[in-house]
């Protein structure tokens, strides 16, 4: 059964990874899913994957995939998805941000001065691109009462992985989630951050098979591993829950809220959470009156 058919998503940073993923899971929940990403098309970028493939995929899973190409380091592309969504939806219910601009040398055991300058593209494509697409969809979902921003975080916002600016950045858009929610309480949308844990993405897998050493440790146990359609089972169930605002300002562990819901992974296989190797999220739900004015 479509669960959210009739529901409007945007998910950033969809060509490929993590985003097509959860695209594809909402997609198959019956969703209109707008899938963005730069890459439009094939060959164009070292791993496979485009926002139109994305999208025939999310409509034969059963949802109606909309291929948008939009470079959310670019502000003007962000405001004219919003305002197709807008234009052509009259709504919008989910927005996932995941996009987020990895480095190649991420997972390269340097110190952070021996790293470029240019790493701070993850501030650039990770933080402020979430600021700049939850502004416009805050601006579809607050007049109609209802919606859920969901942020793509990791454990690493507590627990250092890879680099300096990798792990800053996730702590950002955590806490970023969490004020969002206060500002958005009275408006009925919900803002949370999950937490990833190693997903099994073209470049994950790519990695692990070319980089020596890589496999085995806590971040990157590959049976530890899920697969990207994993977090879009997630979202779905809170996008289909009637009290997620329960939930609004938390940073959650995907694995955990997957076991709350009765989710696993599209192999059946029960997702651990690594709470106690690798982290306790700083941030729960926000609560009336409770911290803020």
């Amino acid at each position: 059964m479509s669960t959210l058919a009739g529901k409007v998503a945007v998910v950033t940073g969809a060509s490929r990874g993590i985003g097509k993923g959860i695209a594809l899971a909402l997609g198959e929940a019956g969703a209109t899913v707008y899938v963005t990403g730069r890459t439009v098309a094939s060959g164009a970028h070292p791993l496979p994957g485009t926002v139109g493939e994305t999208a025939a995929e999310v409509g034969r899973r059963g949802g109606t995939g909309i291929a948008v190409q939009v470079d959310h380091g670019v502000d003007s592309q962000v405001a004219a998805l919003f305002e197709q969504v807008g234009d052509e939806q009259g709504r919008l219910d989910i927005l996932v941000n995941n996009a987020f601009s990895l480095p190649e040398d991420l997972t390269e055991p340097k110190p952070f001065w021996e790293k470029p300058l240019s790493n701070w593209e993850m501030f650039d494509v990770g933080v402020r691109s979430n600021y700049v697409a939850a502004w416009h969809a805050a601006q579809l979902m607050t007049p109609q009462m209802s919606g859920l921003i969901v942020a793509i975080s990791g454990y690493t916002g507590v627990s250092y992985t890879y680099s300096v600016v990798f792990g800053t950045s996730k702590s950002a858009v955590d806490r970023m989630a969490r004020d969002m929610a206060i500002e958005l309480q009275p408006h009925n949308v919900t803002s949370i951050s999950l937490w990833q844990g190693l997903t099994l993405t073209e470049r994950a897998e790519r990695n692990l098979a070319n980089i020596a050493g890589l496999e085995g440790r806590p971040a990157t146990r590959f049976r530890d591993g899920c697969t990207p359609e994993f977090p879009g089972r997630v979202i779905a169930a809170l996008a289909c829950d009637p009290d997620v605002m329960r939930l609004s300002g938390g940073t959650f562990i995907t694995a955990e809220l997957a076991g709350e819901y009765g989710i696993t992974d599209i192999d059946g296989r029960v997702i651990p959470s690594l709470r106690a190797e690798r982290g306790i999220p700083i941030w729960a739900p926000i609560r009336q009156g409770a911290d803020h004015d």
